[in-house]
């Protein structure tokens, strides 16, 4: 499967971890990370999924492929801001949602509007939205969007 893992491009030292345990247990588990492509918990994500021989895209919101983090192994341009958090969204079959703010908050709207299930850690309370979770740990915000994804195939 893969997963869409959203967030601030600079976050505080304790959601990096998090990010990058999300990234590792999501390669651990065979899935393919699905980003941003740049900093903050788009790069953690990505450090985390290489460290345990995973795979990862990133969507970059400009149109130079040497913007993106060194955690990359697919690199997307797309010259479309942060329009482009539609793509990454679509791209993956479930979002997990790591603190951020505005452009993380278009990522979950996006992830409801293409009916993903959505993992939030840190992020506000949207129990409204079908198919969104709030997580305490990275290990729940997987277990839920696998089992999920399950309900749905």
């Amino acid at each position: 499967m893969r997963v869409s893992v959203v967030g601030g491009s600079v976050v505080p030292d304790p959601v990096e971890a998090i990010a990058e345990d999300v990234g590792r247990l999501l390669a651990q588990r065979g899935h393919t990370v699905v980003c941003g492509g740049l900093g903050g918990v788009m790069e953690a994500a990505c450090r985390g999924a290489k460290d345990a021989g995973g795979t990862t895209i990133g969507i970059l919101p400009g149109e130079d492929r040497s913007e993106a983090n060194q955690y990359v192994d697919i690199c997307l341009v797309t010259g479309l801001g942060h329009a482009r958090n539609a793509l990454v969204v679509m791209n993956a079959d479930a979002v997990v949602a790591i603190d951020g703010s505005g452009g993380t908050l278009s990522e979950i709207g996006f992830g409801n509007v293409f009916d993903r299930p959505i993992a939030g850690i840190r992020t506000p309370s949207l129990s409204g939205l079908e198919r969104f979770r709030s997580c305490k740990t990275p290990e729940d915000a997987v277990q839920f969007i696998e089992e999920e994804s399950k309900n749905t195939a």
